[in-house]
């Protein structure tokens, strides 16, 4: 089921197991592909952006949400993508990720968080993606916000 892409939800109603039981061995199975992965590092153009998964949906969303982990996550156009969880998007806990694993002088994209403000002046450079409407710019509904669109579904 995990390698067919099936949801925990569909795989705990095919098989007649507890959904949490499901959901607690898909992440040991990720925890434990991702521990085997090779490290590598980001270049050329890369987005950054953070996003929030699970809790409940009433009340505040976004940034503000309640019980939803952060996950912050970094996509080479064209390329690879990296994901961590954090425990929060503040430019303390996001600034290291991205010195980390993005080469300097790379593009960095991003939307106008003010976590981001580091990036002015930092060894990258800085692309502000304007994504709220009528501002947005073509294209620039970021290939990283339509991926976590698409991972928040699959993970539900």
């Amino acid at each position: 089921m995990f390698v067919a892409g099936a949801t925990a939800r569909a795989a705990a109603e095919i098989t007649g197991v507890n959904r949490n039981t499901v959901r607690i061995f898909y992440q040991r199975l990720r925890q434990l592909i991702a521990s085997q992965l090779p490290s590598y590092e980001l270049s050329g153009e890369v987005e950054a952006d953070e996003s929030y998964f699970g809790g409940v949906r009433k009340g505040k969303r976004r940034r503000a949400a309640a019980g939803k982990i952060a996950v912050f996550g970094l996509l080479k156009r064209g390329g690879k993508v990296y994901t961590a969880i954090i425990p929060n998007a503040k430019t303390e806990t996001l600034l290291p990720i991205i010195k980390e694993k993005v080469q300097p002088d790379s593009v960095v994209y991003t939307d106008s968080f003010k976590a981001y403000n580091a990036l002015e002046v930092s060894d990258f450079h800085h692309r502000r993606i304007i994504t709220t409407p009528p501002y947005m710019q073509k294209r620039e509904t970021t290939s990283m916000e339509l991926k976590t669109s698409g991972t928040r579904r699959s993970v539900i």
